[in-house]
């Protein structure tokens, strides 16, 4: 253990205490290497970093997690191609203001959804993570699924396991390593092209990003620049950046100190049974080996040597940790051999382990789950309540009344009209509080397009005799076919007397 110095203010001249002539005391410590808490598991005492070479993992729960990641990865690459009634499964068009999601296209003017669904969205993950911890992470994070069920498996197929990894990188440059090496990160990059490409369709719309890559180049430089962008990013994540991905810029695993508590559900080591760590010796028996005082923990390392976050999980609840369940195969395994009973690390909560209480539904969750089913419930009734269109009625700028030659008094208004559907839609404009007649210049009448906004100018011509005063309000209804979908309010400028 290295010594420590205890935190001193800064209050007297000199900095050191009560006795003025005493030399200045450091209002720092030195890192105590041997506590977990005061280091990162990557970084080394001269603050390099480790590269870690975890072992491949094997087991049930990898084996689980590969069905799943391979689903989620079909999902993943091919959204921006599904279409649900002509409209993508998912865009997020940053830059033309489009949304669709699950087939519907969502406009700027429904801001109000989608802060109530981000809203849902962030409860959800605290209920979540008090109830299940960094399940997510473990088992559905893009970021976790593509290092650890793409990346990592492709450099176990061309550099080996942990031990040849390691030995590759210490063996001097050679045709052959360069050859792997070449290999590997060719084999990368072009797999960060195509993920850079999903994620330019999601955000542009597939149709946008086949544009071009089959238009000619010099005509979109920027989206090309885009693609090169994206890919060298996820090169540089997948490559070189790794698991600090999850260390020092994800702040998912930050949030762990505020929403887990001792019920949540977290991958954990059973110390009770664990302890006191001692090898096995050779023709040991479980009960000889408890008569000694010692645990199952037979301290063989091997849910270290498999962890990509390079942590020993026997040390408690960890940021570093994403809840891959690694440590659990590897230990099962050893428990397997030694014929002992799997589960000494396992998915428990800390109350589980130290009480033998089963996961239960505090009273944090129930208040957590209230509040996500709250906002859900208005979400629904947001999304249900939604118009199908919605309507723009503003009085032309720098417009007066005008007299038709029929003695009518006339305001010019500018329209627009966002249709919320996919289909075309018959526009009809009536003045709901008084007997008037509503013009739409150059066309019989207006036709919306789906999914899409038009912007059109619009009389409104009343008699003069119904005006009570120079300013009138008025009631606009807006119809669809027939059927009434809102009213709107706007005022009709007509002479002083």
């Amino acid at each position: 253990m290295s010594d420590r110095l205890p935190l001193d203010p800064v209050n007297t001249p000199g900095n050191g205490g009560d006795d003025p002539g005493a030399p200045p005391r450091s209002v720092t410590r030195p890192v105590d290497w041997d506590d977990f808490r005061e280091h990162l598991a990557t970084a080394t005492r001269d603050g390099s970093r480790r590269w870690l070479y975890p072992r491949q993992p094997s087991g049930r729960w990898y084996r689980w997690r590969t069905w799943l990641s391979w689903v989620l990865l079909i999902v993943l690459f091919t959204g921006p191609f599904i279409r649900i009634q002509g409209n993508p499964l998912l865009m997020l068009n940053m830059v033309e203001r489009r949304f669709s999601i699950l087939g519907r296209i969502f406009w700027p003017q429904d801001m109000i959804l989608f802060a109530v669904a981000m809203l849902a969205f962030f409860a959800g993950i605290m209920i979540f993570t008090t109830a299940f911890g960094r399940l997510w992470c473990g088992w559905t994070c893009p970021q976790t699924i593509l290092m650890e069920m793409v990346f990592r498996k492709l450099e176990y197929w061309i550099e080996g396991d942990s031990v040849a990894q390691r030995a590759l990188d210490a063996a001097p440059w050679s045709a052959r390593k360069l050859r792997i090496k070449l290999f590997k990160h060719g084999i990368f990059f072009a797999l960060s092209f195509l993920i850079g490409n999903t994620l330019l369709a999601y955000i542009i719309g597939s149709d946008a990003l086949l544009q071009i890559i089959t238009d000619d180049p010099r005509q979109h430089w920027i989206g090309l620049g885009f693609m090169l962008g994206f890919t060298l990013v996820f090169y540089a994540i997948f490559a070189r950046f790794r698991e600090q991905a999850c260390t020092f810029i994800c702040p998912y695993g930050r949030f762990q100190s505020a929403l887990l508590d001792e019920n949540t559900m977290v991958v954990a080591y059973d110390h009770r049974r664990g302890e006191v760590r001692a090898p096995w010796r050779r023709d040991e028996t479980p009960d000889q080996r408890r008569a000694a005082g010692h645990g199952d923990c037979v301290n063989c390392h091997q849910c270290v040597v498999v962890c990509p976050t390079g942590i020993d999980i026997r040390n408690g609840i960890q940021m570093e940790c994403v809840n891959c369940t690694a440590c659990m195969d590897a230990c099962d395994a050893v428990m397997d051999r030694l014929h002992l009973p799997r589960g000494l690390v396992r998915y428990a909560s800390l109350n589980g382990i130290q009480r033998g209480e089963p996961l239960r539904f505090t009273a944090r969750m129930k208040l957590y789950a209230t509040v996500l089913c709250g906002l859900i419930g208005l979400f629904v009734f947001l999304v249900l309540t939604r118009t199908d269109l919605q309507t723009t009625f503003l009085r032309a700028p720098g417009s007066l009344f005008q007299t038709t030659a029929a003695g009518r008094i006339s305001n010019l208004y500018t329209v627009k009209v966002i249709n919320k559907t996919h289909r075309d839609l018959p526009v009809e404009f009536r003045v709901e509080n008084l007997p008037a007649r509503v013009v739409v210049p150059g066309a019989p009448q207006l036709i919306a397009p789906g999914d899409r906004l038009v912007q059109t100018s619009v009389l409104v011509e009343l008699d003069p005799g119904l005006l009570p005063g120079p300013n009138t309000p008025l009631r606009i209804g807006v119809y669809a076919g027939g059927r009434h979908i809102e009213t709107i309010k706007t005022s009709f400028v007509g002479p002083r007397s």
